[in-house]
């Protein structure tokens, strides 16, 4: 239970601390991508709007600089473009190229036509952000080499993915470091909670003993007194108690189950339902069981069996008069699923996850009558944890619940 309460410390830490990471690292990259392509397309634009003022070849006509954002005097020399101007079917009139050498005419026309086909007004193709302009019976499509902002972009992202990989792995050793101070005062009082429980349970079980014995011994005096019986049934209920506590107390241990090994499920179940099959027919209730042959399980056979008694005996104890109850125990996708189901009426608004909250009861009353201490199921629920599985409830229709336990075969 420690360790877990650790490992969720832990991965909540990092999930947070990921969040804000990829929040940030995702805004800077986000913010520099449309920074780049707005200047970029300004400059599409700018140049469009040269090519459209010009219907000719413009081979003297100088670059608008003035109008360039970020542009310069060298610009002219630095700025790297080439325009395909085209009818309004597509077909190329001439091309533009005198501000760039390494793309031919070939080239440029396939550029132009497949940028065409794409339908839209402006992007990136290869290594070009271009823009499409269309004015009267003419088509103009600009391609300027974007190769360096590109390339900065992806140096950027590849840059800041690292330091984020790299962040994500000091803060994680940190957190992993730090984490132990951080659950200590949790760690120790549940230390000294479990030492309380055990040693009182052990205390205790010296007067429960003798007050059980004294009581057996005044009914064979005083057979048929009422109030020596009741001392018999509280005293009995006690030592049971006492008795769960302290072995749910061990269950809370780092190693709560020290001896495990491979063990023939199949058998244990049989083993365990075999007595409350016969009580559950002896009160005129239906009980039906399908344990699938040769399962085995890595653990702890008594617990296990343990475990499977507690969810039957729950389901004995709160089954309608004539009831249902059923045990189903197969193994399907490499998991160990253990299935108890029983008929009953639950109260209305009744929450079922609380189920397995220790002493607590859907209905008091009837908890009262039927003798039920009140942690079965949260030994149930910890003896699943502690063979690495998970125990669920549900109810469809109010009138049945289901407990299922899924176990990891090895």
């Amino acid at each position: 239970m420690l360790k877990k309460m650790r490992r969720r410390f832990i991965l909540a830490a990092m999930a947070a601390f990921g969040t804000v990471m990829l929040v940030l690292l995702a805004g800077i990259n986000l913010v520099n991508y449309y920074r780049t392509t707005a200047v970029q397309d300004d400059m599409v634009q700018n140049l469009l709007r040269r090519e459209r003022h010009f219907a000719v070849r413009p081979g003297d006509v100088p670059l608008p600089v003035g109008g360039m954002p970020g542009a310069g005097p060298e610009a002219e020399f630095t700025t790297r473009f080439f325009a395909v101007h085209c009818d309004l079917s597509g077909r190329v009139r001439f091309i533009s190229r005198d501000h760039i050498s390494s793309v031919d005419e070939e080239t440029a026309e396939t550029y132009g036509a497949e940028v065409l086909e794409r339908g839209r007004e402006k992007g990136y193709y290869g290594g070009y952000r271009y823009g499409v302009s269309r004015e009267g019976d003419s088509i103009i499509v600009l391609f300027l080499n974007a190769e360096a902002p590109l390339q900065y972009m992806r140096w950027l992202f590849l840059l800041s993915l690292v330091i984020g990989i790299a962040s994500l792995l000091v803060v994680s050793g940190l957190v992993v470091f730090f984490s132990g101070y951080a659950v200590r005062p949790y760690m120790e009082n549940m230390e000294r909670q479990k030492r309380f429980i055990t040693d009182a349970g052990h205390e205790l079980k010296t007067p429960i003993t003798s007050i059980a014995a004294s009581a057996d011994i005044a009914a064979m005096e005083y057979q048929g007194d009422e109030w020596i019986s009741n001392i018999q049934k509280q005293a009995s209920r006690l030592a049971k108690l006492t008795g769960e506590l302290v072995a749910l107390s061990r269950l809370d241990e780092e190693t709560p189950l020290p001896e495990k090994s491979t063990f023939s499920l199949s058998d244990a179940a049989w083993e365990a339902a075999e007595p409350f099959s016969v009580l559950a027919r002896a009160e005129g209730k239906t009980y039906i069981q399908n344990i699938e042959e040769k399962l085995t399980l890595y653990g702890d056979c008594g617990t296990i069996r343990q475990m499977i008694s507690l969810l039957l005996d729950n389901a004995v104890r709160y089954s309608d008069q004539g009831g249902e109850i059923r045990l189903d125990i197969y193994r399907r996708r490499g998991k160990i699923c253990i299935r108890v189901f029983n008929t009953c009426s639950l109260p209305e608004g009744s929450d079922l996850d609380r189920l397995f909250d220790r002493f607590y009861r859907l209905d008091e009353s009837r908890a009262s009558h039927t003798g039920g201490t009140g942690i079965g199921l949260s030994m149930a629920q910890a003896i699943a944890e502690a063979h690495g599985g998970r125990i669920g409830v549900r109810s469809e229709d109010g009138r049945s619940i289901l407990f299922t336990v899924v176990l990891a075969d090895r």
